[in-house]
């Protein structure tokens, strides 16, 4: 029994010590782009009435982003064991970090454009529906890595 604790122990130790001298860009390299994500809590009672109000209001926004660049994908996760805490996440990839930086003539082109599919007073009654049965858990940037051969 001792001898298997003992192999066990080696085995971690060595795994453990490969991880502390990992190098980026010589065992892992950082790809371009980040991939932004909002963590929400819906009321499970209200997942469908979200989600339909996500494919009027958001979806469309989103489209007008990635036919402007400003993203390339985007999709939404729904968690399936709906059990206690956030069950919903909104991710966009930023193919560079470069596009969450104003362009005056883009970001204008992008807002008329949204305002001729969805108006103000629409857009503004469906999130005012929205937070009676949601919140808001996280809002965070992620980057991909690629581990090096």
């Amino acid at each position: 029994m001792n001898k298997i604790i003992l192999a066990f122990s080696v085995v971690a130790g060595l795994t453990m010590a490969g991880a502390v001298y990992a190098e980026p860009y010589t065992d892992w390299t950082p790809q371009k782009g980040a991939w932004h994500v909002t963590t929400i809590k819906v009321d499970p009672n209200h997942i469908d009435d979200y989600l339909t109000g996500l494919k009027k209001e958001w979806a469309p926004g989103e489209e007008l982003a990635k036919k402007h660049g400003v993203i390339d994908q985007y999709m939404i996760l729904l968690k399936l064991n709906a059990g206690a805490g956030a069950n919903v996440q909104l991710i966009e990839h930023y193919p560079s970090l470069a596009m969450l930086e104003p362009d005056k003539a883009r970001d204008q082109a992008i807002q008329k454009e949204g305002e001729a599919l969805v108006s103000k007073d629409t857009m503004m009654k469906t999130v005012e529906g929205f937070d009676k049965y949601r919140t808001f858990v996280s809002d965070e940037f992620w980057t991909t890595v690629e581990f090096n051969k």
